[in-house]
C-alpha cells in the first residue's frame, strides 16, 4: 500500500487548472461560479471599497479571489481578504505569505464544510482577527472576531431584519454597511 503524499504549494503552482486550491495537503477543485456568489462578492467589494481607497476611513488592501500561503500544505483562495497597510505596507501580489487581517467567504452549496469548519479552524489557528461568512441563498452574514485563540460571533444578521439594514461590523465599523444591498 502506498503512503498518502501531501501536496505542497509548489504542486499547486505546477497545476494547469486555475480553479483549484490547496486544503490540508490536497489540491481541490473550487466551486463553479454562480450568479448569487458573484453578486454578493461584487457588492461586498463596493461596500468595503472606502477602506481600500486613499481618501477612505482605513488603510487597507482588499482583494478578491486571492491565494494565501499559510503553510506548506495550506493555500486556499479566499473570496475576499484584507490586510491593514500598517502590517503589509506594499500591495499584495502573487500568492501572499502574510495572513490577512480579515477574510470573507461566500458559501457555495456543497462546499459548506470547507468554509464553516476547515477554513474556520485554519484561520483561527493562524490568528486571522476577523472572519465573515455570507450565505447568499439565505441572505445572511455571520461575523467572527478572534478573542484570545478562539473566534466568537460578533454579528449574525439577515437581510430581512428591518432593524439591521445598516450595521457597523468590525473591523470595518467606521462605515455602516448596507446589508440589504450586500445580501439582497
Amino acid at each position: 500500500m502506498e503512503a498518502l503524499k501531501f501536496k505542497t504549494v509548489e504542486d499547486l503552482l505546477d497545476t494547469q487548472d486555475e480553479r483549484v486550491e490547496l486544503i490540508d495537503g490536497e489540491i481541490v477543485q473550487r466551486p463553479m461560479a454562480r450568479a448569487e456568489h458573484g453578486v454578493v462578492q461584487h457588492r461586498a467589494s463596493v461596500e468595503l471599497g472606502p477602506f481600500d481607497h486613499p481618501s477612505g476611513p482605513g488603510d487597507w488592501w482588499i482583494a478578491s479571489e486571492i491565494s494565501v500561503r499559510y503553510s506548506l500544505h495550506q493555500c486556499p483562495t479566499h473570496d475576499l481578504a484584507g490586510w491593514r497597510k500598517e502590517r503589509l505596507p506594499e500591495r499584495p501580489c502573487g500568492v501572499v505569505d502574510v495572513p490577512p487581517d480579515w477574510v470573507c467567504e461566500i458559501i457555495s452549496p456543497g462546499h459548506e464544510r470547507k468554509d464553516t469548519l476547515t477554513l474556520f479552524l485554519l484561520l483561527q489557528r493562524q490568528g486571522v482577527p476577523h472572519y465573515w461568512l455570507i450565505w447568499p441563498e439565505e441572505r445572511s452574514l455571520i461575523a467572527f472576531q478572534l478573542e484570545g485563540d478562539t473566534y466568537r460571533v460578533i454579528a449574525s444578521v439577515t437581510a430581512t431584519d428591518p432593524d439591521e439594514r445598516k450595521m457597523r461590523i468590525p473591523p470595518f465599523e467606521a462605515v455602516a454597511i448596507d446589508l440589504d444591498y450586500l445580501l439582497g
